[in-house]
């Protein structure tokens, strides 16, 4: 149950299993971690040698870093920054949808929904006077029209629509 901690002959400390654990926990999350974690988020792409050299770390002990934190769950995998603009999205927009249901079924219908259809590309059920926020990026407003019309205006448990329509986005950390 308890791990001891010998400092000087005649002299022990118990630590419970339950520090001992979280200690581990913490320890994975120290600033090297950080580090390696900031320089992927920037660039996904670095080369192990070149994030080794950034965090200060062995090319072996990056690498055995980055895998551990892969193995754990901390890094879920890699993706490609898009440019919207050079894939015909012009249009992006928040849309606060309200149930007029809050039973498993419907909200299982409309994330359903949701997940068919292309142009939404973030939806998440959130606490408040909504159920759901959604980001949801097209060519155009008539491409938008189309969607909230024959998507959102066809989903039989909305009872409320508010768009937000993003005029800029001067820090989005998402990759």
């Amino acid at each position: 149950m308890h791990n001891i901690l010998r400092q000087n002959p005649g002299f022990e400390i118990a630590f419970p299993m339950s520090f001992q654990i979280c200690s581990q926990q913490m320890a994975k999350n120290d600033k090297i971690n950080q580090h390696i974690l900031r320089e992927l988020t920037r660039d996904g792409r670095l080369s192990n040698l070149e994030l080794a050299d950034r965090v200060g770390l062995s090319p072996s002990a990056c690498l055995r870093r980055v895998q551990e934190l892969e193995r754990d769950g901390v890094i879920t995998g890699y993706r490609a920054v898009l440019d919207r603009s050079a894939m015909g999205i012009g249009f992006v927009t928040y849309i606060g949808v309200s149930l007029g249901e809050h039973t498993k079924d419907a909200q299982a219908a409309f994330e359903q929904a949701m997940s068919a259809a292309p142009e939404v590309v973030e939806c998440h059920n959130i606490t408040g006077t909504i159920e759901y926020i959604l980001r949801v990026e097209c060519a155009d407003l008539p491409s938008y029209k189309r969607f909230h019309t024959d998507i959102l205006g066809t989903s039989p448990f909305v009872t409320g629509i508010t768009t937000y329509v993003v005029m800029g986005s001067p820090k989005d950390l998402r990759a």
